[in-house]
């Protein structure tokens, strides 16, 4: 399987391990809570999934790579200690608990989280005097003397053999216990990540036209060649930075990420052009309903490839204002349940007064700031949200901060008017957004119109807008008619399957 259909299975297995019946116990005794094994390439987003899946269901994650560790960072050190039998006094050997298991418990206690995913990636791949341990691990959930805490669902990973030397095979007993996944590489799953991630649009360009290159791991005379998922993402991070610097980059330095002499060549070709069309075409231009005469006349004549090209390009200077829509949007729904919940507190407060109480409007409002600071951070510590998430909040914050009412305010409702004056500000940023990405929207469909109306780069376009996760969150909000009669004509029954399946090729 995929790894998006990896990530649903091992979500549910999650939520099925943790029910618990009326009785408090779970619904799956522990004992039969199998760990899961992923065994799949290396660099496809084992590890990212991990984290995904514990933000998205509000456990805690302790992940390790068991290449790093020695039999005593896992089963930890023996020491004596002094038992009677049968009157007779004997030295025995016990264990100190293992390192693993005790960053569980810190972990608990850190978080305040008791239930979490254990993630031991590259399980195959260990020492000789650690792989017994890693076997009676997976059949007893034990190292050394000391077991996972219940509650705590173990998840281990590792590459199939024709990728690692190292790799050892896991005999049937602890197969027998355990829930085997096998994944494999899927660039049409990996490319909806990538879009939520923002991976270099150049990267995504190179990859509509070249996708058979998004994964290659070949053996030649000049050794490993190797493209893979991990590759793609850290190299977009080193581009942003090229981009920003001004900077090129050339074969070497992509063949540093992508270990393939062919595609770092193919790559650095792509990124140059890239880089000259967006420039050439003036995209941001485009987005304002500012079009250069001569450009009409160049995509005529233009191979497919740079078509496509544009398309991308096109795409990429919408996203933006996709994202940006999507931000104000976020921070205009947190505030707004900030605000529902600071009304419904002082409607409590307004009925304490006629008891003799003070009414202090301010004073509520800040004991509910500080409550929700403090669930945040906490949640933050645990691992729970990302770091756009953490970013969004510090900006939500200092508004929330910025529009407090005061004590003196004499009644509730003005009270909660001069809070929610900062909503009012967010609502207005949100609006703006919505516009300015619909109008850029309009004015993209118009270029499109023009020079692709009965084109397959038509169809890329409005699929894109189809299956990219912030064009379709903007589209819910948004009525672009243009947009709903082209994907009913374009992407309806047989034509969208087929146009589905030639663009994942």
């Amino acid at each position: 399987m995929n790894i998006k259909q990896a990530k649903e299975e091992i979500k549910n297995t999650v939520l099925a391990y943790l029910l618990k019946d009326g009785t408090g116990e779970y619904k799956i005794p522990v004992i039969r809570q199998r760990p899961i094994l992923l065994i799949g390439p290396p660099g496809i987003g084992k590890t990212q999934i991990m984290e995904q899946i514990a933000r998205e269901c509000k456990i805690a994650l302790v992940s390790y790579t068991m290449t790093h560790h020695t039999r005593q960072s896992a089963v930890g050190l023996p020491f004596i200690r002094q038992e009677e039998f049968s009157g007779k006094e004997y030295s025995v050997t016990e264990y100190t608990m293992s390192e693993i298991i005790a960053s569980i418990y810190r972990k608990m206690k850190d978080s305040g989280l008791s239930q979490g995913i254990l993630f031991l990636d590259e399980i195959n791949c260990v020492s000789e005097t650690l792989a017994p341990a890693m076997l009676q691990f997976l059949q007893c959930k034990t190292f050394g003397g000391h077991g996972v805490p219940s509650g705590w669902i173990i998840v281990a990973a590792g590459n199939p053999p024709e990728y690692n030397k190292s790799v050892k095979e896991f005999d049937l007993v602890t197969l027998d216990r355990i829930r085997y996944i096998s994944l494999e590489e899927d660039y049409s799953v990996w490319r909806e990540y990538a879009r939520e991630k923002r991976v270099h649009p150049a990267i995504l360009g190179y990859l509509e036209l070249r996708s058979k290159n998004f994964y290659r791991i070949e053996a030649d005379v000049e050794g490993m060649q190797y493209v893979t998922a991990r590759g793609w993402e850290d190299f977009s991070s080193l581009l942003y930075v090229y981009d920003s610097l001004g900077l090129t980059v050339d074969e070497e330095i992509v063949y540093e990420y992508l270990h393939h002499r062919d595609v770092a060549e193919d790559v650095a070709a792509y990124v140059d052009l890239y880089r000259k069309y967006e420039d050439d075409y003036g995209i941001e231009d485009i987005l304002k309903g500012k079009v250069r005469a001569n450009l009409y006349a160049r995509i005529d004549r233009a191979a497919f490839d740079e078509r496509l090209t544009v398309v991308n390009l096109l795409l990429d200077g919408l996203m933006q204002f996709f994202y940006k829509f999507g931000e104000e949007k976020k921070l205009a729904e947190e505030y707004y349940v900030f605000l529902k919940k600071y009304r419904e507190e002082l409607d409590v407060l307004r009925k304490m007064v006629s008891f003799g109480e003070a009414f202090l409007p301010g004073t509520l409002y800040e004991k509910l700031t500080k409550e929700w600071e403090d669930l945040y951070r906490k949640e933050e510590l645990a691992g729970l949200h990302t770091a756009k998430e953490n970013f969004l909040h510090k900006k939500l914050s200092g508004m929330i901060k910025t529009h407090a009412p005061s004590d003196s305010v004499g009644e509730g409702r003005l009270a909660f008017e001069e809070a929610k004056a900062g909503f009012d500000n967010q609502r207005e940023k949100l609006e703006d957004a919505k516009s300015k990405a619909g109008q850029a929207l309009e004015y993209a469909f118009d270029f499109v119109e023009e020079v692709f109306l009965r084109g397959e780069e038509m169809s890329v376009f409005v699929t894109e807008l189809t299956l990219a996760k912030p064009a379709a969150e903007f589209l819910l909000e948004y009525e672009c008619k243009r947009y709903q009669t082209y994907s009913r004509e374009l992407l309806t029954g047989r034509e969208k399957g087929e146009l589905l399946r030639e663009i994942k090729r």
